[in-house]
C-alpha cells in the first residue's frame, strides 16, 4: 500500500521587535485503518470471511481501504487464526487482540483502545466496519480529509432515511411527523442515521473514552452504498447489492474483450460416463453455454482452452465450437507464454482479459488477468491466485456465474465512471 503522509505545519515566529524569522515545525500524523473482526459472531458464524459474491466479506472493505491510499497502516483486529490468514492474503496487517477484548460483551471502543496502546505511533483511527461491503475508496478519502485537512476530531458515516417513527406503548404517538399532514417522500428531506460503515476519531478522543466527540461532523453516503449485514436473511440482499454497487478494484477494466475458459475442470466436472457399447461421454451444463452466449452478445470474444489429447474431449470441443461459435485453443505449458502470444496478436492487455481456470498450471494467468475466477471445487493454488471464487462447482454453473460476474463488474465500473462524486457532508458544530 502506498503510504500518504499528512502534515500539519505550524508556523512559529521568533525574533526581536526589529526582525522575525518564521520556522516551520512539521509533525506527521499516522492515520490507521482498523477493521474489527472477532471470530465468535453471534449472527453468522465467521461471517467476516464468508464469501459474498465470491469475495470474503472482509475482503471488500480491505480492498477499498488499500486503494484509497489514505492510511499509513491498515489492520484487522481479530482473535481467530482463519480470519488472520484471510486478512493477510488481502493485504492487511493483523492485530491479535487479547482475550479480554474478545468477549461477546466487549465494545468496539475497548478493542480500539487496546489497539492504540499496542500501537502508540497512531494518531488517527478509522474504524471500518467489515459488514459494509459497498464501501468505496472515495468515501474514505473524503472522510479522512475532513479530519486531516479540515480540523475535525471525529467523523462518522450516515445515510438519509425516510422512515416515520412512532413511540412504543398503548398510547403511541408520532415522533417525527404530523399524522394529519403526512408528507410525500419528495417533500420531506428525511433523517440522517448512522449507516455503520466507518467511524474516524483522533487518538486523544479514544483515550478519553469516546469515538464521537470534540469537533464532530458526519459524512453522508448515498443509500445505495449503505448496507449492514447482521444475519442470514441479509445475505442474499447484500449479494445482489454488492454486485451492483460494490467496489471491484481500481484496475478493473471498462471492457473485457476476451474470456479464456478451460474446458476440463470448468465447463466439465471431470466425470466421464460409459455407454453400454463402451463409448465415453462427457456432459456440459446448458446454463454455462448460455453464460458464454451472454458475453458474446456484449461483444466479448470467448476462447475455449484445452491441453488434453483425450479423443472424447476432442469430440466434445468440436461440438462446443459448433454450438457456441468459440475458437478452441490447445495450450502447452507454461500457459502464460502462449496466452501472451495470443494477446499480442489481438493487441490486448491483461486488464482486458478474463480467465477461468482450475489448476496449478492456471495460476499465472489467474493472477495477471483483469478478472479471474475458479470453480468452487478447485485446487488450493488456483484458489489463492483467483480474484473471484465461484459458488458453483465445475460443470454445474461456474462458467455462467463468472460470466454474470463479469457483466456485473463492468456495469458497476460504468456506474462509478458516470456518477458524480458524492461529496455531501455537514458539520455538527
Amino acid at each position: 500500500m502506498n503510504r500518504l503522509k499528512r502534515k500539519i505545519v505550524d508556523n512559529a515566529a521568533e525574533g526581536s521587535s526589529n526582525q522575525s524569522t518564521k520556522l516551520d515545525t512539521v509533525k506527521e500524523r499516522h492515520v490507521a485503518g482498523v477493521i474489527l473482526a472477532r471470530g465468535g459472531s453471534n449472527g453468522i458464524p465467521l461471517q467476516n470471511i464468508k464469501l459474498l459474491a465470491g469475495v470474503p466479506l472482509i475482503g471488500w472493505v480491505i480492498r477499498a481501504a488499500i486503494d484509497s491510499d489514505v492510511f499509513d497502516s491498515l489492520w484487522v483486529s481479530t482473535d481467530h487464526d482463519e480470519i488472520e490468514r484471510v486478512a493477510k492474503k488481502w493485504g492487511a496487517k493483523v492485530h491479535r487482540r487479547s482475550a479480554e477484548v474478545s468477549k461477546d460483551t466487549t465494545s468496539s471502543l475497548e478493542t480500539i483502545q487496546e489497539f492504540c496502546r499496542m500501537n502508540p505511533e497512531v494518531d488517527i483511527i478509522c474504524n471500518i466496519q467489515a459488514t459494509s461491503p459497498c464501501l468505496h475508496p472515495h468515501h474514505l478519502i473524503q472522510a479522512v480529509e475532513m479530519v486531516t485537512k479540515q480540523g475535525y476530531d471525529s467523523v462518522f458515516s450516515v445515510d438519509r432515511r425516510h422512515h416515520f417513527r412512532w413511540q412504543e406503548g398503548p398510547d403511541t404517538k408520532a415522533l417525527n411527523l404530523n399524522p394529519a399532514k403526512r408528507p410525500r417522500r419528495q417533500d420531506w428531506p428525511g433523517e440522517l442515521c448512522e449507516n455503520k460503515s466507518f467511524y474516524i476519531a483522533t487518538k486523544k478522543l479514544i483515550d478519553e473514552g469516546v469515538l464521537q466527540g470534540g469537533k464532530m461532523a458526519y459524512f453522508e453516503m448515498p443509500a445505495e452504498y449503505s448496507i449492514d449485514i447482521d444475519n442470514d436473511i441479509d445475505w442474499p440482499v447484500a449479494e445482489q447489492k454488492v454486485l451492483r454497487f460494490g467496489y471491484f478494484g481500481k484496475d478493473k477494466p471498462e471492457l473485457v474483450r476476451l474470456l479464456l475458459c478451460n474446458v476440463l475442470g470448468c465447463l466439465t466436472d471431470g466425470q466421464i460416463s460409459l455407454s453400454a457399447n463402451g463409448d465415453e461421454r462427457v456432459s456440459v451444463n446448458s446454463r454455462d453455454l448460455d453464460g458464454i452466449t451472454m458475453l458474446q452478445r456484449k461483444g466479448t470474444e470467448v476462447i475455449l482452452l484445452t491441453s488434453s489429447e483425450n479423443p472424447t474431449l476432442g469430440r466434445l470441443t468440436d461440438k462446443l465450437s459448433q454450438k457456441t461459435g468459440c475458437v478452441v485453443m490447445s495450450l502447452n505449458e507454461p500457459k502464460q507464454v502462449e496466452v501472451e502470444k495470443l494477446m499480442k496478436e489481438k493487441k490486448l492487455e491483461w486488464k482486458e482479459v478474463a480467465y477461468i481456470g482450475n489448476d496449478a498450471t492456471d495460476v499465472d494467468c489467474l493472477s495477471l488477468a483483469g478478472l479471474s475466477a475458479v470453480p468452487l471445487d478447485t485446487s488450493a493454488m488456483a484458489l489463492i491466485a483467483a480474484k473471484y471464487r465461484c459458488q458453483s462447482t465445475a460443470g454445474h454453473g461456474a462458467v455462467r456465474e463468472f460470466c454474470e460476474h463479469i457483466l456485473h463488474s463492468l456495469q458497476a465500473n460504468s456506474f462509478q465512471n458516470t456518477r458524480n462524486s458524492d461529496k455531501k457532508y455537514k458539520s455538527t458544530d
